[in-house]
């Protein structure tokens, strides 16, 4: 999302009549919806859509909400395409102090009850998709003339936008969080890959290799393999 588009919200609820009407008054205020009516399928759209802002009813068919919550503030920002800072937002009947506290305790941004009033959700939407725009703005990475916008999980290098896989993706945020740093091979398959155990593997070294390609195309020098340890990121400069 950039300050031109209009955010996606997911929507997860199952009351029919509620769907329906946020997804009514939300649309019409110039958002983009997406809508499912349990968590199994919110979390499919959360893992393959992307959306801006989760509205998850705590009471599900299926689930609870708090396992969509949980699977957003779990992953992991680098391999994983599910951004764990996407803000949340819970929509259920239990009005309690108890309920109230062990949402935000899980994570969640804000916590709306049942019944409630559409301009205030309306506005509480809209203040936590400021928020996050701001920090989306201000959390863009500069390697020389490469650009990576974690939030967005693009990159680009001299205004281009590179053409990367997840892993390509991820193994270069990684790198590039630390650029004075080498990561060693351990580091990345386990933060990257998700390995516990490493053993023998090319996909690290294959991987490294097609994102050096696409990041030379100019002949500049961004990864770089040290011998024996692993990987580091330079600024770009040709030799």
């Amino acid at each position: 999302m950039t300050r031109d588009d209009p955010a996606t919200i997911l929507v997860v609820e199952d009351d029919a009549s509620t769907r329906t009407f946020l997804a009514d008054n939300l649309t019409a205020d110039g958002y983009e919806l997406l809508v499912a009516e349990n968590v199994q399928h919110g979390l499919r759209l959360l893992e393959t859509r992307f959306p801006d802002l989760v509205l998850a009813d705590l009471g599900l068919p299926d689930a609870s909400g708090y396992e969509v919550l949980r699977r957003v503030r779990e992953a992991d920002g680098i391999a994983s395409r599910v951004d764990p800072s996407t803000p949340f937002v819970l929509l259920t009947g239990r009005s309690g102090e108890y309920d109230r506290v062990r949402g935000f305790e899980r994570g969640a941004d804000d916590y709306i009850c049942k019944p409630f009033s559409y301009p205030e959700l309306r506005g509480r939407i809209a203040a936590l998709l400021r928020r996050a725009n701001q920090r989306r703005r201000t959390g863009r990475l500069r390697v020389g003339d490469l650009e990576i916008d974690p939030q967005a999980r693009t990159a680009h290098l001299r205004g281009t936008l590179l053409a990367l896989s997840q892993k390509e993706f991820g193994l270069l945020r990684m790198l590039a969080g630390d650029p004075s740093r080498v990561f060693t091979k351990d580091e990345l398959l386990r933060e990257v890959w998700g390995f516990r155990h490493i053993g023998t593997t090319r996909t690290l070294d294959s991987h490294a290799c097609r994102l050096r390609s696409k990041l030379g195309v100019h002949g500049d020098h961004y990864v770089v393999n040290v011998w024996g340890v692993g990987y580091r990121l330079l600024d770009g400069v040709a030799s």
